[in-house]
């Protein structure tokens, strides 16, 4: 069992930046590829970013490409979500979630992937 908690969600004014963190217990959290969705109000779950375990490999959803960076820290058990050049339509509740890697052949942009969710973070960009 992961438990995921992310923080460092607000509101900030179009073209402000924001970090999210997702903090991870227990310490195995390493071992497993983390993602990072949102889901605006009456929009579906849209897939943002996800790293592998390793933090060698990112990808991200093409409406954040080259705003919004995904790294992690294996030693402290966090993943951060640098969110930058922030747009109004960029509101959403984000959540972080944990792949185990045992499932084959299913896209990292799909949420069926992601075995373990945290409970998200709201956050609001004023224009």
């Amino acid at each position: 069992q992961v438990h995921l908690v992310e923080s460092g969600g607000g509101l900030v004014q179009a073209g402000g930046s924001l970090r999210l963190s997702c903090t991870a217990s227990p310490r195995a959290f390493s071992s497993y590829d983390v993602g990072w969705f949102r889901r605006a109000p009456g929009k579906e779950r849209e897939f943002v970013a996800a790293v592998t375990w390793s933090g060698d490999s990112t990808y991200y959803g093409d409406s954040v490409k080259g705003r919004f960076f995904i790294s992690r820290d294996n030693d402290e058990s966090v993943v951060h979500l640098q969110m930058n050049s922030l747009k109004p339509e960029d509101t959403a509740v984000y959540y972080c979630a944990a792949d185990s890697r045992t499932l084959i052949g299913v896209p990292r942009s799909s949420s069926s992937r992601y075995d373990y969710w945290g409970q998200g973070t709201q956050v609001t960009v004023s224009s």
